[in-house]
């Protein structure tokens, strides 16, 4: 279900504040989803750097839906806050067993997958310098 060139599988879950988003209420953008969680050395590592490409892009059609692997949502809040992560965010807080993750076969985090203004799957497993290098192809700067 996560072949580049297919529709990526529907995602609806809560996010921090108890409402629910879904992928699709992002068509027309493009979308990465990013699996991370606040217990994820790499993932919160790797945040700083996300967020730039968020501001770079987001006023070009550029969104970012976080799934989160916690368990715990005070956790999940604060590093939110902390790492300063103003995209959509959603987890059912069922940790590895988040069902999101299990329909896109997540076995590791960070987990990205960039999906086109259709919801098609561009690429999987983008970060750092292959993740700018898609949006600058894809937005040209």
């Amino acid at each position: 279900s996560t072949i580049i060139g297919a529709e990526a599988p529907e995602i609806s879950q809560n996010t921090p504040d108890g409402d629910v988003a879904s992928l699709s209420d992002l068509r027309g953008k493009i979308v990465l989803v990013d699996f991370w969680a606040s217990w994820c050395g790499p993932c919160r590592k790797a945040n700083p750097a996300v967020v730039a490409l968020y501001k770079k892009y987001k006023d070009d059609g550029f969104e970012i839906l976080g799934v989160s692997l916690d368990s715990g949502k005070d956790r999940w809040i604060q590093a939110v806050e902390k790492d300063k992560l103003t995209w959509p965010q959603v987890s059912d807080l069922k940790g590895w067993q988040n069902e999101v993750a299990q329909m896109y076969s997540v076995k590791s985090i960070p987990h990205t997958i960039l999906l086109d203004k259709e919801g098609k799957i561009l690429a999987n497993k983008l970060r750092g310098p292959q993740l700018h290098k898609a949006l600058k192809d894809i937005f040209g700067h």
